[in-house]
């Protein structure tokens, strides 16, 4: 069983072993360490007997011309022996729960188009968003954690650094 929690510095080579593991290369570790601390960004880890299993980082994001408070999910990595075992099920969801409280009211993501339905996220052009990236339509997904959040659609913005990837 995971334990989830808020990342502490004393996580952060294990962290970036985890994303090195699961993605192959240093690309997203390297994207991690650029973001940790950003304002308003939220970092979980999921913790187990046998050391670091799994992590997640939301960070501020902005839809031109519409001032919602949206939060951009990932990287987000699981170690290899760890996948398929509900852990990464479990960041995005107590991320949800810890974006909401923050009072973010919408989430945004590229990622699996096969995963991330599960926990509500629908394609981004549903809402009239695009992505600053030129990703396929069904890779760019978001949710409204506040109903009507996202009404006014647009053109998201991540942070600069996942410009620099």
């Amino acid at each position: 069983m995971s334990k989830l929690r808020s990342e502490i510095e004393s996580d952060y080579g294990a962290v970036r072993q985890v994303h090195v593991r699961a993605f192959g290369g240093y690309t997203e570790a390297d994207l991690v360490d650029r973001l940790r601390g950003s304002p308003g960004s939220i970092s979980l880890v999921a913790t187990e007997a046998n050391g670091m299993a799994g992590h997640i980082l939301f960070t501020p994001a902005r839809v031109e011309g519409n001032p919602v408070r949206v939060a951009g999910l990932g990287p987000m990595a699981v170690s290899p022996s760890r996948q398929r075992s509900g852990i990464g099920s479990a960041l995005v969801l107590r991320g949800l729960e810890e974006c909401r409280r923050a009072g973010y009211q919408a989430v945004v993501v590229v990622g699996h188009a096969e995963y991330y339905p599960r926990f509500g996220f629908q394609r981004g052009s549903n809402f009239g968003l695009w992505c600053q990236f030129d990703v396929p339509d069904e890779v760019f997904m978001a949710i409204e954690l506040q109903p009507g959040a996202l009404s006014g659609g647009g053109e998201l913005q991540y942070a600069r650094e996942f410009s620099e990837v």
